[in-house]
């Protein structure tokens, strides 16, 4: 006996449809890829915050690679938005409420400034494309 299998014609992944999709995907990754990166930094403070920098970095990362297969939907766009505001939130109660989050042993730290510039720009250009393809 067989099973009668459907195929769809729908290619799993789909490349963008516009110039601002690819910044965001390349912002999306900066930020994931830096925040595997720090990762290795913040063990030294603290386990708990390492593993919070790996799960961001991974969230990240797996939600570009979401965003180019034919599950993506237009909600997760603002939900793509939400997590990058929350990340760039979520700095200021680790490192400060000023400025100063920006620094680390009296020296601007460029991987803060780098991540939270990337998701400032991620965020923007999700809401961006969540107005765009309006329904």
């Amino acid at each position: 006996m067989c099973a009668n299998r459907t195929t769809t014609t729908e290619p799993l992944f789909e490349r963008p449809s516009s110039p601002v999709g690819y910044v965001a995907i390349i912002m999306a990754l900066v930020t994931g890829v830096l925040h595997l990166i720090a990762s290795t930094n913040a063990i030294e403070m603290s386990v708990v915050l390492a593993v919070l920098f790996i799960l961001n970095g991974l969230g990240f990362i797996g939600g570009t690679v979401l965003y180019v297969t034919r599950y993506w939907k237009r909600w997760l766009f603002l939900v793509a938005a939400l997590y990058a505001i929350v990340t760039i939130l979520a700095l200021f109660p680790v490192q400060g409420w000023g400025v100063e989050a920006f620094y680390m042993d009296g020296s601007l730290n460029p991987i803060a400034v780098v991540t939270k510039a990337a998701e400032a720009i991620l965020a923007v250009c999700a809401l961006s494309l969540y107005a765009a393809t309006g329904e």
